[in-house]
């Protein structure tokens, strides 16, 4: 009797033990490491930041074309606020199962990290690089109040009255924010800064005069550049940009190996399958070198790069390494 009640006990106890496998099988992702990734339903693209930016132009111009090579629908999720921090919080939350991405920054990646003390989410742990995507060079712009026409002019100006004249930026941290504090740091100037919410509403104040310059993306100031309400002062990208010819470089003024970009590339979940990753970067580069995506991106101002997940890895840990150094320099806090 005693052999018959330990037979059945362990039958019982295998039993258990092979439902709580399929259990977890049913979880995980069904796919195997020599099998390639298909989707089989909606894809959601998180963009930390509203709606109009470079980052929604890039993020719309890649999902049409990303969706096409995976056969889903990529549909683009803008969720700003709180310095990208928001959207960062829900996309680390995520299942890790290649059906939510994330539109990764240069200002979330590694600005975040170097000024916020208490970040809610690890850029490292919480998140699997996928592949860089594209550049956007930082200028640097004065008002039609200014009477600076070259970088030099601007800084010498700056020189003569420290603490006189002022700079604004989207937000404390955002990418101009920290342009404008790495040319400062370079030139040795003391210049103030203005903070909006936004940059539409700095750049109604670059253009009334009440701030003396800014820094930003190139999209944002062409058409005022154009319409002869803005100049140029200089970029911040290594080469000369075509869309201005004629704009030198930060670098070529005088300032070596200045270099300021906005950046920005996709990343999963953490713990999400290779095979999820590995389509994801495939078809990523694949929808980034087609002429619709080139030919947007280039209309605005930006330059496509690409990269593998690792090379991007080792991108985000250089320039967090760079920009902590600036925050650190220029003692930066967050608000």
């Amino acid at each position: 009797m005693k052999a018959l009640r330990a037979y059945f006990f362990n039958s019982i106890v295998k039993l258990c033990f092979i439902n709580c496998l399929t259990g977890v099988a049913l979880i995980a992702p069904s796919i195997s490491y020599g099998q390639e990734w298909a989707p089989d339903r909606t894809i959601r693209l998180i963009v930390p930041y509203g709606v109009g930016g470079s980052s929604d132009v890039i993020a719309r111009s890649l999902a049409v074309e990303l969706g096409k090579n995976l056969g889903q629908t990529v549909i683009v999720d803008n969720k700003a606020g709180g310095q990208g921090v928001i959207a960062m919080q829900e996309a680390a939350r995520a299942a890790p199962d290649g059906y939510t991405i994330i539109l990764g920054h240069v200002g979330t990646l590694a600005v975040n990290p170097a000024m916020m003390q208490k970040l809610p989410y690890d850029v490292q742990k919480d998140f699997s690089p996928v592949t860089l995507l594209a550049k956007v060079p930082m200028v640097f712009a004065v008002g039609p109040k200014s009477d600076a026409t070259t970088l030099p002019q601007f800084i010498s100006q700056a020189k003569a009255s420290p603490g006189k004249l002022t700079y604004g930026s989207a937000g404390n941290g955002s990418a101009g924010h920290l342009a404008f504090e790495m040319l400062k740091l370079a030139a040795g100037i003391d210049v103030m800064h203005v903070p909006y919410k936004g940059t539409g509403a700095q750049m109604t104040d670059l253009l009334a005069g009440n701030i003396d310059a800014a820094a930003a993306g190139l999209p944002g100031f062409l058409p005022h550049v154009k319409s002869g309400k803005l100049k140029i002062l200089a970029v911040g990208s290594a080469q000369r940009m075509p869309a201005v010819p004629d704009v030198p470089t930060v670098a070529e003024l005088g300032y070596k190996n200045f270099e300021s970009t906005q950046w920005f590339g996709l990343l999963v979940p953490a713990k999400t399958p290779e095979p999820v990753i590995a389509r994801l970067n495939k078809e990523a580069l694949k929808a980034l070198a087609s002429p619709t995506v080139q030919r947007r991106l280039i209309e605005d101002s930006s330059t496509p790069v690409g990269a593998g997940p690792k090379d991007f890895a080792q991108f985000i840990a250089s320039e967090q390494k760079r920009w902590s150094a600036v925050v650190r320099n220029a003692n930066l806090t967050a608000d």
